[in-house]
């Protein structure tokens, strides 16, 4: 999605009601050159790392696991509705949600949503730098 001047304001509820799609996230706003992505998810997404960008993620319904490598061993967080989480840079790391959930991402434009490393990616998961909101 090409960044725009705002011409109205952007419904979070609209926005998630014109998509079904798990694990494909959709634009729906730029800031400077980071993109605004709204994505459902369900089961397991893959690990994966973005080795230069943090990856932020806030609940906006629904409950949500990341999976972490860190130098100390694994780990995972618990998000639930209204809470947020950021990934560091660097860090291996797998959502997943027990039961459909409604999250709200931030990260720089064209970063790809399987990182720039990661696991086989299966078919339900979208490799994408996002879609354009419809």
């Amino acid at each position: 999605m090409e960044p725009t001047e705002p011409t109205e304001p952007v419904s979070l509820d609209k926005a998630l009601a014109s998509f079904d799609e798990c694990w494909s996230p959709r634009i729906v706003a730029a800031v400077n050159d980071y993109d605004v992505r709204l994505a459902k998810f369900e089961g397991e997404h893959v690990w994966h790392v973005h080795e230069d960008t943090d990856e932020f993620f806030l609940v906006l319904d629904g409950e949500v696991h990341i999976g972490l490598r860190e130098p100390a061993g694994e780990r995972t967080v618990v998000l639930t509705k209204g809470s947020l989480f950021t990934v560091p840079r660097g860090t291996w790391h797998k959502p997943s949600a027990p039961r459909r959930a409604e999250v709200l991402l931030f990260e720089p434009t064209n970063t790809l949503s399987v990182g720039d490393q990661h696991e086989e990616v299966p078919d339900y998961v979208d490799v994408t730098t996002g879609h354009a909101l419809t």
